[in-house]
């Protein structure tokens, strides 16, 4: 980068950071509750929950992790994003309205209303484990390798400067995260689109032409094998995308899990009314489905480059291999001077928020639902804050130990998809059983929260060739078929778990939101048409 870009970086890194300290001094001053610190709090507009759930999800993981996978496999890692704004729409239908009309609000809420304490604790060391080991630690590490190759300093200086940015991000509470989460995600658009039309407009100049569609007709013609959304056996990475198996099976568990029952996403849009949390959702789906234009295509036109012989440094690892999750950054440094400072400052800045909202669901689910419920149950308000920021202190601690450690991975998408897939089965089965059959028992779902992790494991040591997306799909199963049976086998739950409460007109949504979600499903059917 260009003195003008660093310029332009400073800048940004100036007004957030300042923002977050002015406002963690601002809270010192006064009783701030931790309600107000954990949890976003009020109602949203439904524009703002689409924004807020985007911004959320856009992360290192897409920008980085997905181009390098659009790099090596092609469009068919789409599917996540596809199958994810399928997955929205059902949730805006069946999920949202079973949260709201219950009044719950956390995740270990509906586990303990459901099926008791003791399920619900166990779920939240597992989601724990899940956000600091996996999901905290893969996007600093995607974030350190870009922003060492778009600015040149030292990996592990990267990976210290994105933690302390995020920690002071999240020491003034959730009310910080979710006031940069509209506006980044208005960044991040314009600047991935920018990214996206320079990489296709750069592979029509390669071969001649000029413009966007010219490219990305040619990635057509050059890379017709990147361009297949079901991929057979002959495929060198049928392991990681196992053909309708994964359209048809995992990637719903994953996503489910997801979108549905994940304290990080589900919040943003459970202090809303039914109609504004479903008018939200719908539309983040449809912003799901234009994802892949600015983090997929991009892959695939550096793949192109590359073979014509353009970013052959840029793409070698320390041991001279190439290494598909830098592909966007090789991308991002052919932008003109002054714009490449503010792509890098939106790329940062989704970097940043998404520790920052990882990190604040960490110190949420540590604070109210252990420290508060075994160690301090009388615990005053200004206690459970500073326990909530040590909370983030160590698990951000953690992660930069660890984060070096994920360089051994070819494409850190699959780390994030495989090693989060070992808990997804059993959260899947633990809340759809949960909400549509009164008769599951909380000795049950206690039975599959052991088992999941071990389960998923076993399969992965003593099936070594099954693609992983397989493997949650037979866990799934197996989980739901003992989980049934041992719910069959026991008295019916007693009076202390509650069954959810529905109402008819729960599962009637507006003409609007029905035109919308025939018109995404529409869309998603005639692009699996095409490029199938």
């Amino acid at each position: 980068m260009h003195f003008l870009d660093f310029l332009v970086f400073l800048a940004y890194f100036t007004i957030v950071a300042g923002y977050g300290l002015w406002i963690y001094h601002r809270k010192q001053g006064k009783a701030a509750s931790a309600d107000e610190f954990f949890l976003a709090e009020g109602s949203l507009t439904w524009w703002a929950i689409a924004a807020s759930i985007i911004a959320s999800n856009i992360s290192a993981e897409q920008f980085i992790g997905m181009s390098g996978a659009g790099f090596a496999i092609g469009l068919a890692i789409s599917g996540y994003e596809w199958i994810g704004a399928a997955t929205l729409i059902l949730v805006a239908l069946f999920l949202i309205p079973g949260y709201l009309k219950n009044r719950i609000y956390t995740m270990p809420q509906f586990l303990k209303q459901r099926y008791g304490q003791l399920v619900a604790t166990i779920m939240a060391i597992f989601w724990l484990l899940v956000y600091v080991f996996i999901n905290l630690t893969s996007i600093l590490y995607l974030g350190a390798l870009t922003v060492e190759n778009l600015s040149g300093f030292p990996f592990m200086a990267c990976v210290v400067f994105l933690a302390v940015f995020a920690i002071v991000i999240t020491m003034g509470g959730m009310k910080v995260i979710g006031y940069t989460d509209v506006i980044q995600v208005v960044v991040l658009a314009l600047g991935g689109i920018a990214t996206t039309v320079l990489a296709l407009d750069l592979v029509a100049k390669q071969f001649g032409q000029s413009g966007a569609l010219a490219g990305f007709l040619l990635l057509q013609q050059q890379a017709p094998g990147h361009f297949h959304m079901i991929l057979d056996r002959s495929n060198p990475h049928y392991q990681d995308l196992p053909g309708l198996g994964a359209v048809l099976g995992g990637m719903w568990i994953a996503n489910i899990s997801y979108w549905g029952c994940n304290q990080y996403i589900t919040q943003r849009a459970l202090g809303a009314k039914l109609t504004t949390a479903r008018a939200g959702i719908l539309f983040a789906a449809a912003l799901k489905v234009l994802m892949p234009l600015i983090v997929v295509l991009p892959g695939i036109a550096v793949y192109v480059l590359h073979q014509k012989g353009l970013f052959q440094a840029e793409m070698l690892d320390a041991t001279g291999a190439v290494k598909p999750d830098k592909s966007y950054s090789a991308l991002v440094n052919l932008l003109p001077t002054g714009l490449k400072g503010l792509s890098f400052a939106a790329l940062t800045a989704a970097i940043v928020a998404s520790l920052a909202g990882k990190a604040n669901s960490i110190a949420t689910i540590f604070t109210l639902d252990l420290y508060k419920r075994y160690v301090d149950p009388l615990a005053r308000e200004e206690t459970l804050i500073r326990v909530g920021r040590y909370a983030i202190l160590v698990s951000s601690g953690i992660a930069i130990f660890l984060a070096p450690q994920l360089g051994r991975f070819d494409q850190a998408i699959q780390y994030i998809q495989e090693y989060t897939g070992f808990i997804s089965p059993g959260v899947c089965v633990i809340f759809l059983l949960g909400f549509f059959w009164p008769r599951a028992t909380g000795a049950a779902a206690l039975a599959v929260a052991l088992a999941t992790i071990p389960l998923s494991a076993g399969f992965k040591y003593l099936t070594p060739g099954m693609p992983f997306l397989n493997r949650m799909g037979y866990v799934t199963l197996i989980l739901t078929v003992c989980m049934v049976l041992i719910s069959l086998a026991a008295p019916q739950p007693g009076d202390e778990v509650k069954a959810m409460r529905w109402d008819r007109e729960d599962f009637r949504p507006g003409g609007a939101f029905i035109a919308g979600s025939v018109l995404i499903m529409g869309v998603l059917a005639a692009l699996y048409a095409v490029y199938w």
